[in-house]
């Protein structure tokens, strides 16, 4: 076998694979006879069918299939053993391939288009300055997230007298126009009403002070701003029913009931956290501390990734790239999408591209290595993130590790996932390569300096 490699510029080139008989005839003899011992054809027993058969029906197809894996063998080979940096598979270069006839011919000429990756130096040194953003945790937020807790583990509690926001119910009667109670009318045992959401104002006023007992009169239409559907929900009616009501309404208050956040006190530290996790409310304002550390954490070493890749995709500059073998390939990953889509899109995947053969570059240098164990931590941390937006912050360390587990059997979850853990570790060495200013800033700060940044990239855009 002869195997050619021809640059036809700086980003492509052509492999060609020269086959001789001598290179697939013995694989091809082994797999007719294994083929032979299996195969089953009318007026034949299996295993007996004749030789001289076997390759008139099946031979040029076997001779193929042989050939195809000695290619994909050698051609894998030969990229590994000279170390060529490729973009995307080899593609079949049709023109420089002559016309192949596996029935009559021995000898085979096979021609590839090779993408090759851009040369270009990412490798970190200290001469790379960049900034890191060391979030605090203020008061303010700790508080804020106290309130947020104590919301969670209040209750609603009767009261005697009404305050803002709180709920009544009471018996809701229709009045006539001289402001007696209508015969026949409409008539509501346990009306309840928000009076925080009344619309007209005049009709919220008449609650206010309001006591059990207290009788008021009101009218729905107005306090509902002619809604026909809030309406038939307070008056039990239909919505065209509601429509026709305009009368006045007596209302006898029977209940009040008002929200009342928790107290900071050791049953919501174990409703929250779970028993005994914290025994005060200073250790309870310090595990929030530090659970918003480790969101803001979080936010700090994504951005530092961020920055890192707008550092070294400008000072890698402006890069050549394979685009037809590229645009090639993209066609056939997106056979059902047309030409139109790639036209459209290929422009962005440039980028990623450029980014993703960085990474390579940096991760080769900065030695970095992932293993499956590193994958699970990372699920492992969305897990945790994911289940303390739903206020579940204490959940068993087994049912983390079985739910991240599940999140790798899905395929492109896993992949995602590696990606990450890649570029994680990436960014943990990348700040001991460069020289790394750590600054200190308030959560508001940093959404101004990130929310500047990604107005920056769109202009550019």
């Amino acid at each position: 076998m002869n195997i050619t490699f021809e640059n036809v510029d700086k980003v492509s080139a052509l492999l060609t694979l020269n086959i001789e008989k001598a290179d697939y005839e013995d694989k091809v003899k082994k797999a007719l006879k294994d083929f032979s011992h299996k195969a089953s054809l009318p007026g034949f027993r299996p295993g007996k069918v004749p030789a001289s058969l076997i390759q008139k029906r099946f031979g040029a197809e076997i001779k193929a299939e042989e050939i195809n894996k000695l290619l994909g063998e050698e051609i894998t080979k030969y990229i590994r053993e000279n170390k060529i940096n490729m973009m995307a598979e080899p593609l079949p270069n049709e023109e420089k391939t002559p016309t192949i006839d596996f029935e009559t011919q021995d000898d085979f000429t096979f021609a590839f288009d090779i993408a090759l990756a851009p040369e270009f130096d990412a490798k970190l040194t200290k001469k790379d300055k960049l900034t890191y953003y060391d979030i605090k945790v203020d008061d303010a937020t700790i508080d804020q997230q106290v309130q947020y807790f104590c919301q969670r583990g209040g209750q609603y509690v009767k009261v005697e007298s009404y305050e803002a926001r709180d709920m009544v119910k009471g018996i809701l009667s229709q009045l006539d126009a001289k402001g007696n109670t209508l015969d026949g009318g409409i008539q509501v045992e346990d009306a309840l009403m928000l009076p925080e959401y009344i619309k007209d104002e005049g009709e919220k006023a008449k609650f206010e002070g309001i006591k059990l007992g207290d009788v008021i009169t009101i009218n729905p239409a107005k306090a509902f701003g002619d809604n026909a559907t809030e309406l038939a929900n307070v008056l039990h009616i239909t919505k065209e029913e509601a429509a026709e009501v305009k009368a006045d309404f007596s209302y006898q208050i029977s209940e009040i009931t008002r929200f009342e956040p928790a107290k900071p006190t050791q049953e919501l530290f174990d409703k929250m956290l779970g028993k005994d996790v914290v025994k005060s409310e200073e250790e309870f304002r310090q595990f929030i501390a530090n659970d918003i550390k480790k969101n803001y954490t979080t936010d700090s070493e994504y951005q530092f990734l961020q920055d890192l890749r707008a550092h070294i995709i400008k000072r890698i500059g402006e890069v050549e790239f394979p685009e037809a073998i590229l645009k090639r390939f993209m066609k056939l990953r997106n056979a059902d999408k047309g030409e139109e889509y790639v036209e459209k899109n290929f422009k962005e995947t440039l980028p990623e591209l450029l980014w993703h053969l960085a990474k390579e570059q940096i991760c080769d240098q900065l030695e970095v290595k992932v293993e499956h164990e590193d994958v699970l931590e990372t699920a492992k941390a969305f897990t945790r993130i994911q289940f303390a937006s739903y206020g579940m912050m204490n959940l068993p360390e087994e049912s983390i590790t079985n739910y991240a587990a599940e999140m790798l059997k899905n395929e492109q979850q896993a992949q995602g996932l590696v990606e990450r853990t890649v570029e994680n570790k990436m960014a943990a060495k990348a700040k001991e390569a460069v020289t790394l200013k750590v600054k200190e800033v308030t959560m508001e700060e940093f959404r101004k300096l990130t929310e500047k940044g990604e107005k920056s990239e769109k202009v550019k855009k």
